[in-house]
């Protein structure tokens, strides 16, 4: 290609322009943390900007040109709340018309566990206030939210009992009763106590650390912790989780 030839299409490739208008792009964050009474709760934002200022929200925002949506997930999270350093699994995309009164945009989801008690949450940029909220006190939200966590919510229903997913609300060091306790919050059901604690600890996946607990009134329960690398050993060779 000569060089004339190469700047002209340069000049064309920088002065094409799209046929369609293109929708805005944001990215919302749904994230799911464990309290000390094993309560489920979920990270919501008090909007300080208009549409919806004052109203309760999913941490989220706009998806710049430079950086990849789970880019944009993790800076508008931290920005947001001050939550970071946590991993992130795409979750739905939502482009409902009038989903957002400014213009015409879709928001790709994303989800997120914690250990509640490692995050320090910090409100900032065009958030009023950060805090968790249990699922049973939800309030109103703003935009489509509530389909949002409505969906996440049915996810981590049925992917926590086919992946160790739970784990990641949980403290490094456990009880099987916290463990139990987690699934049932989770499933919004009871589970019979022997069946439960004989399919996990058949699965051979937690280890036994030789501790118990410390300053409890009842009696010590032994301490275990989830072993990652063997699950991941297991799962190349087909292994089945299933609670």
């Amino acid at each position: 290609m000569s060089t004339i030839t190469a700047k002209v299409f340069r000049d064309k490739s920088m002065s094409y322009t799209y046929e369609y208008p293109r929708p805005a792009l944001t990215v919302d964050c749904i994230v799911f943390g464990l309290d000390a009474q094993q309560d489920l709760k979920v990270m919501l934002i008090q909007r300080d900007i208009p549409p919806f200022q004052g109203q309760w929200a999913i941490p989220g925002g706009f998806v710049r040109l430079d950086e990849t949506l789970e880019a944009a997930a993790l800076r508008e999270l931290q920005e947001e709340t001050g939550i970071h350093d946590v991993f992130l699994e795409q979750l739905y995309t939502f482009g409902d018309l009038g989903r957002d009164p400014r213009d015409r945009t879709v928001t790709v989801a994303y989800y997120a566990l914690i250990n509640l008690a490692e995050q320090k949450i910090k409100a900032a940029t065009d958030a009023r206030d950060a805090n968790w909220f249990s699922l049973s006190k939800i309030p109103q939200l703003a935009f489509d939210h509530d389909q949002i966590l409505q969906t996440a919510i049915a996810r981590l229903r049925s992917k926590i009992r086919y992946e160790p997913i739970g784990f990641e609300l949980l403290p490094t060091k456990f009880t099987l009763s916290q463990l139990q306790k987690l699934y049932e919050t989770v499933l919004d059901r009871n589970l019979d106590k022997r069946n439960f604690r004989k399919k996990i600890l058949n699965m051979d996946l937690l280890i036994d650390i030789g501790e118990v607990e410390h300053n409890v009134s009842h009696r010590a329960a032994k301490l275990y912790q989830f072993d990652e690398a063997k699950y991941a050993q297991l799962k190349q060779n087909s292994f089945n989780f299933e609670v």
